[in-house]
C-alpha cells in the first residue's frame, strides 16, 4: 500500500484524490488546503509523518517553493505536479521528485487517468521505484524525464493546449458577434484532433495560408474588428507561411 498525503485543493488535487481513492494499493491519508488554516494542517499532517510514503504538492508553481519548506524535516518523499518547476525548487533536505500528470484539468469535468502521461522524476533509484510504481497504478502511459525535458514538453503543451483553447475562443468571438452558430465548427475541431493520431502536423496544415491565398488572408483580416485578433492572425499566418517555404 502506497500512502499518498495531497497538498492542495485545486483541479488537479481533486482528480488525484478522485482517481487515487478508486485504485487499489493506494490510500489518501489526509488533504490540506492552501487557504488560511493551511499551518494548521501541516502540522497535523506532520504529527503522521511516519505513515507517509508521498507527499504530492499541487499548488500553482509560485507557492510550490513556499509551501514545499513546511516538509523539510519530513522523512516522507515529497513530489509537486508541475511541469514548468525544476525538482530542485524543492528543499535540499527532503527526498524529492515530480509527479506531472501532462492533461487539462477542469473541476467538474471527468478524465481518464489510464490514458493520461504521467511524467516522473526523482533524485534516488528507490523514489524513482516509488513513484513508477504509483504512475503505473492509474496510467498506462508512464515517462521518466529529467526537469529539462519536463519543461520543454510543458512549454509544447502550452501551444498545442492553452494556446489552441484559446484561438477557440477567438472564433466562439467571431461566431457570437456575427449570429454564426460555434457548434457548426465542432466537428472540424474533432477532425482537425483526431488526424493527428496518423499524420504529422506538418503533413495535416490546410488553410489559406499554407496554400498562399492572399485574397482570402485579406479578406479574413477585413473583417476582424479586434486589433487583437488582426494581430493573431498575421503572426500565425506568418509562421505558417515561413514554415511551408522553408519546406519547399
Amino acid at each position: 500500500m502506497i500512502n499518498v498525503t495531497l497538498v492542495g485543493t485545486g483541479a488537479v488535487s481533486n482528480h488525484l484524490l478522485d482517481v487515487f481513492s478508486n485504485t487499489n494499493g493506494v490510500a489518501v491519508l489526509q488533504i490540506a488546503s492552501r487557504g488560511d488554516q493551511l499551518s494548521q494542517a501541516l502540522e497535523r499532517m506532520r504529527s503522521r509523518d511516519e505513515e507517509v510514503d508521498i507527499y504530492i504538492i499541487a499548488v500553482s508553481d509560485d507557492a510550490i517553493a513556499t509551501v514545499s519548506e513546511h516538509f523539510v524535516k519530513s522523512n516522507a518523499l515529497l513530489v509537486h505536479t508541475s511541469g514548468s518547476v525544476a525538482m530542485h525548487a524543492l528543499p535540499k533536505e527532503v527526498r524529492r521528485g515530480v509527479f506531472y500528470p501532462l492533461q487539462t484539468f477542469s473541476k467538474g469535468r471527468k478524465v481518464d487517468f489510464q490514458t493520461i502521461p504521467l511524467c516522473i522524476e526523482a533524485e534516488h533509484k528507490n523514489d524513482l521505484e516509488l513513484l513508477r510504481t504509483l504512475a503505473r497504478a492509474i496510467s498506462q502511459s508512464v515517462y521518466e524525464l529529467s526537469s529539462k525535458q519536463r519543461k520543454s514538453l510543458h512549454l509544447a503543451a502550452v501551444f498545442v493546449n492553452n494556446f489552441t483553447n484559446h484561438i477557440y475562443q477567438i472564433g466562439n468571438d467571431i461566431c457570437l458577434e456575427n449570429g454564426v452558430p460555434f457548434d457548426a465548427l465542432k466537428p472540424l475541431i474533432t477532425e482537425t484532433a483526431h488526424k493527428i493520431n496518423t499524420l504529422s502536423p506538418i503533413d495535416a496544415q490546410t488553410g489559406p495560408a499554407k496554400r498562399n491565398d492572399d485574397s482570402t488572408i485579406d479578406s479574413h483580416l477585413s473583417q476582424l474588428k479586434s486589433k487583437t485578433h488582426k494581430e493573431v492572425y498575421r503572426m500565425l499566418t506568418k509562421s505558417i507561411k515561413e514554415t511551408y517555404e522553408s519546406k519547399q
